[in-house]
């Protein structure tokens, strides 16, 4: 296997500015939807890094471990509440963006469980992390690799 770049030292102030978005987008997103959101991306772009990385912040902020296992299986368990099925649709949908676009029904839905400024600011944060996605899986990020950096290693799962 082809050792890949670190796209973080090669363009560090990109990084950083990246990263100053995904800071913003935390503050503006409540903290659970936050966390489903980045883990759901993460698992439709297959980016094993981020997966491991926001399963571990969502671990060490108090969620649930088996909400944790049905992120993935959403739509069949009982665990999720409208409106956090609501972001998770949401997610998928922006994420892989349905060739005429999103539909109406689910814009719908997704605008009874959140107001304006949620909707955009739950948009920014499903842009966001599909951005982080695809630079993990492009330069293939080891899962696990910055552990230690963000204090992932306290959430006790290896």
């Amino acid at each position: 296997m082809i050792q890949r770049l670190n796209h973080a030292q090669q363009s560090p102030e990109l990084f950083r500015t990246l990263a100053d978005l995904s800071m913003a987008v935390k503050k503006a997103v409540e903290p659970t939807l936050f966390s489903l959101v980045e883990i759901r991306a993460s698992q439709l772009n297959g980016c094993a890094f981020c997966v491991d990385m926001h399963v571990k912040e969502a671990r060490l902020h108090g969620e649930r471990e088996l909400r944790l296992h049905h992120v993935a299986v959403w739509h069949e368990s009982p665990l999720f509440s409208a409106r956090e099925r609501a972001a998770l649709a949401w997610t998928e949908a922006v994420t892989h963006l349905p060739a005429k676009g999103v539909p109406d029904d689910l814009y719908a839905r997704v605008r009874d469980e959140f107001s304006d400024k949620e909707l955009a600011d739950l948009t920014y944060a499903v842009m966001t992390i599909n951005a982080w996605n695809r630079a993990s899986v492009a330069f293939r990020a080891e899962p696990g690799s910055t552990d230690k950096l963000y204090g992932l290693d306290k959430a006790g799962l290896v």
